[in-house]
């Protein structure tokens, strides 16, 4: 169950960029979530036997890293007829949980637009505000919304955006971001 949640969630933002902006117009930011979403489901057929049609069978001892030479000396683990029955399975656990984040998001559609909404507004958003989105209320600023103190990882201070032109935007000094 965790599992597929996990991949679920990982496609929560691609699939919000499809429903607001279209399959055509979708960024590349989904890369990672794809990546790890893919070697899970790989996981969850190849190693864990969550597989209803494969079973609890070992199909690849871990082999992550490959150096020089390693690969012309490797040898076949599985048949091609097995191998094909992998991914196919692998694709069914993708395509099970992408749907159903899917499902999710275009039933909450109203949150999803909320969301999106404070996030363009306040760059981030905290527990405090996905509570009133997931309640549906408007949410407010976040808890320390204009104080002077370091956000993790910032390196500066995080304030109220600024209503005066070039402060603060794209484009001016470094110091101003």
């Amino acid at each position: 169950e965790w599992c597929n949640s996990a991949i679920a969630v990982a496609f929560g933002g691609r699939i919000a960029e499809e429903l607001i902006f279209g399959k055509d117009k979708v960024s590349t930011g989904a890369q990672n979530d794809i990546k790890g979403a893919t070697s899970l489901a790989r996981d969850m057929i190849m190693k864990w036997g969550f597989s209803q049609k494969l079973g609890p069978i070992l199909y690849s001892e871990d082999e992550d890293e490959v150096f020089l030479g390693r690969s012309v000396t490797q040898h076949k683990n599985v048949s091609d007829e097995t191998a094909h029955a992998i991914d196919m399975e692998v694709r069914r656990v993708i395509d099970d949980n992408y749907k159903l984040a899917e499902r999710i998001l275009k039933d909450h559609i109203d949150k999803l637009h909320l969301m999106a909404d404070a996030l363009i507004k306040y760059e981030t958003i905290d527990s405090g505000q996905v509570a009133a989105i997931m309640e549906g209320r408007e949410p407010g600023p976040p808890a320390d919304w204009g104080e002077d103190k370091p956000t993790a990882g910032s390196g500066g201070t995080r304030k109220k955006p600024s209503e005066e032109p070039g402060e603060g935007s794209i484009g001016g000094p470094a110091s101003l971001h």
